[in-house]
């Protein structure tokens, strides 16, 4: 099938007042956006002679604060794939387990090309480079790390007599460059809320677990988020315009009470924490389809916000109905689940609260709500009892359909960058050039036209202004 590009892609340039160098003149990518540059990290030997790239910066991207055509892109955990089939115990393969996540500052340079301006390795408290292998205690998600060719992982990184483990450990997914130069970092692991300083030490953590003694004084997220559905944790972050308050996204349904229980649904959760107050509210947000991920989130305003919504198939290679789309949301008529509503909560005696399972109807959780009211139209019932109750999900409105409108290519479409009310900035997430072969090894990924899947920019304009 051949990729169609519409003409809303077109070149857009933005020159500065004074031509004093690269650093204040640069142009955005054309059609066909804006390759990363990459460095090879290792070619295993097998049937493709599948090429480790890193590459890899495309979990989140967040423009510079300051300089202009400049961004920062954020790496996972590291090259991997899942197990084979009836592997037992299930896990991940870590085909590189010593990477260290990172973060890449990029410039656009005056032909639209991006370039590597520097790399900032996240490190723990101590200094020391993480790395991206699983939590143990805060975060575990029950994978077992494996090597590729078997075996389990032996490194121990942080030195705790746990081997394969890393309690420091990231798979970062959002992203946001503060004003002071620092970093914040949400993943997939606990979830955890991450704190970086500019050379990426980190220096604060919020997280679900009351127990960690990492975590800021008086800041813990909600309980229930530690039910993430393993790899589909914190996917998206994003800081309101007054710099005061993270919202993250969660990429699927929690797993709330448990996975038999709730299975694949069409729920995910909207968290806002208020950086100095510690003050948190949880918003719902109905999906298109079970199974979709929200992969990314910007802030517009104080209440609404740009979001992706997707799968995870391929233009041209896969079929059925393919979703990459951009939603822009508010947040200003949605219900606050959190349990610490407690106007909600009074007055409706269905209604109560679990100090582990969030807030609870008819003591239920909001996922078995919806699971157990049936998935005819799309869950329809569950939400209407929900509605009936006066809990209601954020308002979203499409703002971009990227497979009707440029035959997106790449599976997951993971970075967003507002430019403008009519600009924005898409980055896929390239997996580090890799794919897992089914069989417990890896192979190069790639795309409908053959071409080896990598991180591109594209720029494109929407048909409708976001504010």
């Amino acid at each position: 099938m051949k990729m169609v590009v519409p003409a809303l892609l077109s070149t857009l340039v933005l020159s500065l007042a004074a031509c004093n160098g690269n650093d204040d003149y640069f142009e955005f990518p054309g059609s066909g956006g804006a390759t990363l540059p990459y460095t090879p990290i290792k070619t295993v030997a097998n049937a493709d002679s599948t090429e480790v790239r890193n590459g890899g910066f495309g979990s989140a991207m967040t423009p510079h604060p300051s300089k202009k055509g400049h961004f920062y892109a954020l790496t996972d955990r590291g090259p991997n794939a899942a197990t084979a089939a009836g592997t037992t115990p299930s896990g991940i393969i870590f085909v590189h387990p010593e990477y260290t996540p990172r973060i890449g500052l990029f410039k656009l340079d005056d032909k639209g090309k991006a370039k590597l301006v520097h790399t900032i390795l996240l490190k723990d408290r101590n200094g020391r480079p993480i790395t991206g292998l699983p939590n143990k205690v805060f975060g575990g998600t029950g994978e077992t790390p494996y090597l590729l060719g078997g075996g389990v992982v032996t490194l121990d990184p942080d030195g705790d007599g746990i081997a394969g483990y890393d309690e420091s450990g990231l798979d970062g997914e959002g992203l946001v460059a503060m004003k002071d130069g620092t970093f914040w970092v949400s993943d997939e692991y606990g979830p955890h809320m991450v704190h970086f300083d500019k050379d990426g030490k980190e220096i604060g953590r919020i997280n679900p677990f009351a127990d960690d003694a990492r975590n800021r004084a008086g800041r813990v997220l909600p309980a229930e988020l530690a039910k993430r559905w393993p790899n589909r944790g914190m996917e998206g972050l994003a800081l309101t315009p007054d710099g005061k308050t993270l919202v993250g996204i969660m990429q699927s349904n929690l797993y709330n009470p448990s996975s038999a229980a709730v299975g694949g649904i069409n729920l995910t959760r909207i968290v806002t924490i208020n950086i100095e107050t510690g003050a948190v509210a949880q918003y719902l947000y109905k999906q298109d389809a079970a199974g979709l991920a929200n992969s990314e989130i910007v802030a517009l305003t104080a209440t609404t916000f740009l979001v992706v919504e997707r799968d995870t198939k391929f233009y041209g290679i896969s079929s059925g109905v393919i979703r990459k789309n951009l939603y822009k949301i508010d947040l200003a008529q949605a219900t606050n689940v959190d349990t610490g509503n407690v106007n909600l909560i009074n007055g409706q005696p269905t209604l109560s609260a679990s100090a582990t399972l969030g807030l609870l109807v008819g003591g239920k959780t909001l996922e078995q709500v919806i699971k157990d009211a049936g998935a005819d139209n799309n869950f329809a019932a569950g939400w209407a009892q929900l509605d009936a109750l006066g809990i209601k999900p954020a308002a979203k409105t499409l703002a971009y359909d990227a497979v009707a409108g440029q035959s997106y290519p790449h599976d997951k479409m993971e970075g967003l960058w507002v430019i403008d009310s009519t600009r924005i900035g898409i980055l896929n997430d390239d997996d580090f050039a890799i794919e897992p072969d089914g069989a417990g090894g890896i192979r190069q990924k790639k795309l409908h036209d053959g071409k080896v899947d990598g991180n591109q920019l594209y720029v494109v304009k929407l048909p409708t202004p976001l504010y």
